[in-house]
């Protein structure tokens, strides 16, 4: 069996028997090194020499915890907080109920949309918004793996199909990859040609909503929870925050570090009195402890995506799909956004896993006939899949950060198995019809 099916089955295998995720991809890096023919030393150091990859992103997260719990402490989520009361009374009707359901939902999804392209900061508002609100989400009775669903929507939808922010970065590199690939492509027909495959995304969202999870849960209340409600705002922690925001945002931009970013609004907290100083070090520590999970896990793909490169593993997987389906576009087709969702399900990453099969799908692409603007929507779809439903992805690792605080939200059955469902399944076939349909 290919390696990159071996190292993948391990570690979804092991995750959905509650393994914990960084020690699943270990021995999912592990099983396919040696059944890729790689001595074990050369697996161990394959997989150590990928791990310092992984350490700007795992130390980016964990200064965005910090500024999120930092903010968090200035009591802005608690204006969140306080609007959805006011909109929930005591009696607990019916409609205020379901426009507090439906506030809630359409918040943390423009939220979600907005860290992509609007405000790019990623992950880092979930652990400022969705802890002060999860004793909201439980007198609601909301099923948590809906919002989780509605943030990874937001988290994945909006990079794939629009050139703005971390979806830029997503553009050119699929550009930049295909070009080396040898077929140079119009930016400008990006956004036409991940049109339908995104469409399959914003079906299954619709789905989650209002078919999967529409039924009320019920979760315990926890002291955790009520810790997170610190104070009110006052007009100047609001300006203070608005400023850290604007400026953790402009450095980012003009650093391309969300290091730097992230210490930028830390400082304008400090420096201007909303984060005392002697409570500066707690606050730190556990907004990056908070972080630290996903920190440990990227780290960890980052070491399971170096062992899968050396064993040269991806491309007789490719040429196995083009031997067996040879002369048959359909199922070439679909075969290839598989291997797509195999390859991203075990790095955790769509922006790393183009240029992992660019250099093979765009000649096997070429060679069965397909235009530009189909290999273009065939490609992107096979790097998106499986950025949602990955153990190892922030999409995934992001929504449980904030919903287990109180820890009553498994990260593999409640956030990695509903978005995989969700997403990946209609995305494997809008993006099948869209390479069939743009030929």
């Amino acid at each position: 069996m290919n390696a990159v099916i071996v190292a993948v089955l391990v570690m979804l295998i092991l995750s959905l028997l509650r393994v914990n995720v960084v020690f699943a991809l270990l021995i999912g890096a592990l099983a396919g090194g040696l059944s890729g023919g790689l001595p074990f030393m050369d697996t161990i150091g394959a997989f150590t020499s990928g791990l310092g990859e992984g350490a700007e992103i795992a130390l980016s997260y964990a200064m965005l915890g910090g500024f999120a719990v930092a903010i968090s402490r200035t009591g802005i989520p608690e204006l969140l907080v306080q609007g959805v009361l006011k909109i929930v009374n005591k009696d607990g009707q019916a409609t205020r109920e379901g426009l507090a359901k439906a506030l809630i939902v359409l918040a943390l999804l423009s939220m979600a949309i907005f860290s992509q392209n609007l405000i790019p900061i990623h992950i880092a508002f979930i652990p400022l918004l969705v802890p002060p609100i999860l004793h909201i989400l439980n007198e609601l009775r909301i099923d948590r793996r809906l919002i989780a669903a509605v943030l990874t929507f937001g988290l994945t939808a909006p990079y794939i199909l629009l050139p703005y922010g971390f979806g830029l970065i997503f553009h050119e590199i699929l550009a930049n990859q295909m070009a080396l690939a040898g077929l140079e492509i119009e930016m400008a027909d990006i956004p036409r040609a991940m049109a339908l495959p995104v469409a399959g995304l914003a079906v299954g969202l619709i789905i989650a909503v209002f078919i999967s999870y529409r039924k009320p849960r019920d979760y315990h209340e926890t002291s955790s929870i009520e810790e997170t409600r610190i104070k009110t705002a006052s007009i100047k922690d609001i300006i203070v925050t608005i400023i850290a925001l604007g400026a953790a945002l402009y450095a980012q931009i003009e650093t391309d570090s969300m290091i730097v970013g992230a210490l930028a609004g830390i400082i304008v907290l400090y420096v201007f009195g909303a984060m005392k100083w002697k409570e500066a070090d707690d606050v730190l520590t556990e907004g990056m402890r908070m972080m630290a999970f996903i920190g440990f896990v990227m780290i960890t793909a980052n070491g399971f995506a170096s062992v899968i490169t050396a064993t040269g593993a991806v491309e007789p997987l490719v040429e196995s799909v083009s031997d067996l389906f040879a002369g048959n576009r359909g199922l070439a087709a679909l075969m290839m956004l598989i291997v797509g969702l195999f390859v991203t399900m075990g790095i955790g990453s769509s922006f790393a896993t183009i240029p992992i099969i660019a250099a093979i799908f765009v000649p096997l692409s070429m060679e069965f006939g397909f235009s530009t603007i189909a290999i273009i929507a065939l490609i992107g779809t096979a790097g998106a899949l499986g950025d949602a439903g990955s153990p190892a992805s922030d999409s995934t690792l992001g929504p449980t950060a904030g919903l287990n605080v109180d820890g009553q939200h498994n990260h593999i059955w409640d956030t990695v198995v509903p978005t995989f469902i969700h997403y990946n399944i209609p995305l494997v076939i809008f993006g099948w019809i869209a390479v069939m349909l743009l030929g």
